[in-house]
């Protein structure tokens, strides 16, 4: 990908058109994988839970975004977006979800579970907070290494007053590990408002406990949550230690789909979806780099095929044989 460029305002990151553009796919790319699972779900194709990103896919793209390939996130139970943004092929994505051998990890992890070293996806993970301290192990591992790789892990509010946040991240600021930390905070911790189990404004107050950066973005404003993130990344790179990002976002749905979503008002749910990520990323790129409604219809359709030839590969595939289920179980 194209590296960006700064601009003469301190903070803001102006992208050239291709990179403007690749980046606006994969957030169509996560929007419509999305989508089309919930639609999957619903019409019980698909085993399990389903917990969706959509609303949320600028901190996804926004912070894989400003990594490599080398560099490794950990992910959690609304993963989905992360992976995809990373660079998985959504082929491979479904057919995980159907349960199909060929998927990422044969179908054994589903859709909480999806993990790829190829492409430094540590591991989606449905407990929450609990891929803090494993990106804090990989910050290790690249320090021992001495290699110039991040590792980022992505959490929800809900883990900010888990165990796993306090330790993972005290140790990753005293070891100056190259780590960022990025607490997409969609509001809710399952059904439970923010406000009932913080009394801090902002979570990123917690990074002053640690003695590292904290950073507040919008989290659906793409370019500042690149911007942001490109400033962790740089700075983890540096061997100047871990920043502490809180991406404030929105999950159109439920905690997972079928989730009726009664402790949610329905005013708030429309006040954010008029905050759409993709619409104001293309008012922007509008202003910025030159894009019209041929360009968006060009990649919408695109995707779309992209999707359903990813269906037809993960239906096509085989089932993964129930005797698979013990070859990862250890004891």
């Amino acid at each position: 990908m194209t590296r960006p460029k700064r601009s003469d305002k301190k903070g803001e990151t102006r992208l050239d058109r291709t990179t403007a553009l690749d980046l606006y796919t994969r957030m169509v790319r996560i929007r419509q994988f999305e989508e089309k699972a919930a639609r999957l779900y619903e019409q019980g194709l698909l085993p399990g839970f389903l917990h969706s990103s959509v609303g949320q896919e600028a901190v996804a793209v926004g912070v894989c975004g400003a990594l490599r390939k080398d560099d490794y996130i950990t992910s959690t139970h609304r993963g989905h977006g992360h992976i995809i943004a990373k660079g998985a092929g959504l082929d491979r994505m479904f057919a995980e979800l159907y349960g199909r051998e060929t998927g990422f990890n044969r179908g054994l992890g589903g859709s909480m579970h999806i993990m790829d070293f190829e492409l430094g996806v540590l591991g989606a993970n449905g407990i929450v907070g609990a891929g803090i301290p494993i990106a804090a192990g990989a910050g290790l591992s690249i320090q021992l290494r001495g290699t110039d790789q991040v590792a980022v892990a992505f959490f929800g509010d809900g883990a900010i007053n888990t165990g796993a946040f306090h330790e993972g991240i005290n140790l990753a600021a005293i070891w100056d590990l190259p780590c960022v930390f990025v607490c997409e905070n969609n509001l809710y911790a399952e059904s439970t408002p923010q406000e009932y189990v913080l009394r801090i404004p902002a979570l990123t107050e917690r990074a002053r406990g640690y003695g590292i950066p904290g950073e507040l973005v919008d989290g659906n404003d793409l370019v500042a949550v690149y911007d942001a993130a490109r400033r962790a990344v740089e700075r983890a790179r540096a061997g100047k230690g871990p920043t502490l990002l809180e991406c404030r976002t929105y999950r159109w749905y439920g905690h997972y789909i079928g989730d009726p979503a009664v402790y949610r008002p329905q005013e708030e749910v429309e006040y954010w979806k008029a905050r759409d990520p993709i619409p104001r990323f293309e008012a922007w790129m509008k202003e910025h780099v030159g894009f019209d409604d041929a360009d968006r219809e060009a990649v919408w359709q695109a995707v779309a095929a992209e999707v359903e030839a990813a269906v037809k590969f993960a239906e096509e595939s085989p089932l993964t044989p129930v005797e698979a289920a013990l070859d990862c179980v250890y004891s």
